[in-house]
């Protein structure tokens, strides 16, 4: 058996010293929900865990003077669906925040965990994609922000230097005329990793007819989520109707990589993206409409 060290650092300092000592050989433990499983069948074997779930600045949830939302990296997902402040800025993160797992698992699993987990399939990252949000990183050296759309770099990969710590995330500021969604489709209940996985975004003019932007991302159809580039570009001043939204679920199609597996074939995800992309846009628009 081989012998793992444990530390519960409570403060960031004291966080960032030991990630920097033990760079790879360092596991990260938030929720726990993707490191224990991964532990379990020898698929990473670090010489020393640490827990930050006890770190006060991956615990903050932080409104600013724009209304930019801030989430703490370490926050359980049942702490955002129940939070009020959060829904009332972005009810939409319930979508994605309350699949993640079943009810044992969004009391332990975290945004930040899900995200730095780098899953192809990860339900959160979609939609955080779509919204804009950009991933707040900090190491002994300094820190800096990446786009979450450029954080990732292969399947279970990320840009993250070995000494790096994910701190926060955050979303900006939401339009009065905009809305999102996720979505996804899964075989059946027993297997809960999506097939499929759309985040829509959008934002509308004043007069509630024509597009002014749209941002898409994609999961499970490539080796890393997908932000399918290129949509503002083709569709704003457009305006809302069956052909324009034709187009924006169109070009998601095109876009996505997928590979056949024991769970869909390439041909089958593709019309998924084409069809959950065009029902997540859907939902978007209305949302972005009041109604």
């Amino acid at each position: 058996m081989k012998w793992i060290d444990y530390s519960s650092p409570e403060t960031l300092s004291e966080a960032l010293g030991l990630l920097n000592s033990y760079q790879k050989d360092a596991g990260i433990l938030a929720g726990g929900t993707d490191l224990i499983v991964k532990m379990r069948a020898n698929r990473v074997n670090p010489t020393q865990v640490i827990d930050i779930k006890a770190i006060p600045e991956l615990n903050q949830i932080n409104i600013n003077s724009n209304n930019d939302l801030t989430i703490g990296s370490a926050i359980p997902c049942y702490k955002i669906y129940n939070n009020s402040e959060i829904m009332n800025l972005r009810p939409e993160l319930k979508d994605s925040a309350s699949i993640i797992g079943g009810t044992q698992i969004q009391g332990r699993a975290s945004l930040g965990g899900n995200i730095c987990n780098a899953a192809p399939s990860a339900d959160s990252v979609p939609l955080l994609i779509a919204l804009g949000t950009t991933c707040n990183v900090q190491s002994i050296n300094g820190e800096r922000t990446i786009p979450l759309e450029n954080l990732f770099s292969g399947p279970g990969q990320t840009v993250l230097e070995p000494n790096e710590l994910l701190i926060s995330i955050t979303i900006p500021k939401k339009s009065n005329l905009s809305g999102a969604n996720y979505i996804r489709f899964i075989p059946r209940n027993e297997m809960d990793i999506a097939v499929v996985g759309t985040g829509v975004s959008v934002i509308i003019s004043d007069d509630k007819k024509k597009f002014e932007s749209v941002r898409v991302s994609l999961a499970s159809v490539g080796p890393t989520p997908i932000f399918v580039d290129g949509i503002d570009k083709e569709i704003s001043g457009q305006e809302i109707n069956d052909e324009s939204i034709r187009v924006v679920s169109n070009i998601a199609k095109n876009a996505s990589k997928p590979i056949s597996d024991m769970r869909g074939t390439a041909e089958f995800r593709q019309h998924l993206c084409e069809v959950l992309t065009r029902r997540a846009l859907i939902t978007s628009i209305e949302r972005a409409k009041g109604e």
